[in-house]
């Protein structure tokens, strides 16, 4: 499954605003919580100047109530319940679940997840119907190596890292590792030798960031 990277444009409520004012500080959402006609965040604000930050949260039309969790010399831990804008409403609809940290910086929030191209083209769709600008970072593609390979590949891998095969030094050889599969060395070298194929091109794959996926055009 495809691992995405993408900026989201939020709503111009009072903290993103206090963010396009104070470009260097830096918002990040620990973790949400939805209630029955609003969301319940937990926000660590990274920025020198918490008080002004907290005067705009104690006029902020969209914020219900919040609570100071903790202060420090870095900012503050804040729990804020507000409404749910729509960006993440956009996102909940598709079933795109967020990694947390998610991190408001500058007015744009980042936002890392794991999902399906289904889904991910069902967000995109959402988005632009919603008219929420958003941008792409990266993608990278995630492959189970238990897919890569037959189930003859994966029985003969097994056992050969369990005999030690792959440990410096050998903790057998290609002979021993074909007597306890009771078969020939070369059928064994040639299933390893392809297995081996499959999972070290697969790497390479997904080490290389996919930027365009036919997928989304």
């Amino acid at each position: 499954m495809p691992r995405v990277w993408l900026r989201i444009e939020l709503p111009r409520d009072s903290l993103v605003k206090y963010s396009l004012d104070h470009p260097d500080d830096e918002f990040r959402m620990l973790a949400s919580h939805r209630t029955e006609d609003s969301l319940r965040v937990v926000v660590d604000a990274e920025t020198p100047d918490p008080k002004t930050l907290i005067q705009v949260l104690d006029t902020a039309p969209e914020v219900r109530s919040y609570e100071v969790l903790q202060t420090n010399q870095q900012g503050v831990l804040l729990q804020i319940e507000t409404a749910e804008h729509e960006p993440r409403v956009a996102a909940r609809t598709t079933g795109m679940l967020p990694q947390y940290p998610m991190v408001l910086r500058n007015g744009w929030q980042t936002i890392e997840t794991v999902t399906s191209w289904e889904r991910l083209s069902n967000l995109k769709a959402e988005f632009e119907e919603r008219d929420v600008s958003f941008e792409i970072l990266s993608i990278s593609q995630s492959v189970e190596v238990t897919d890569l390979l037959t189930a003859r590949q994966w029985e003969v891998l097994t056992e050969a890292i369990t005999r030690g095969y792959y440990d410096t030094p050998r903790g057998c050889s290609l002979t021993e590792l074909a007597d306890a599969l009771e078969v020939n060395p070369s059928a064994v070298s040639g299933v390893l030798h392809r297995a081996e194929e499959q999972i070290i091109k697969s790497f390479a794959a997904e080490a290389k960031q996919i930027d365009s996926p036919n997928s989304l055009d």
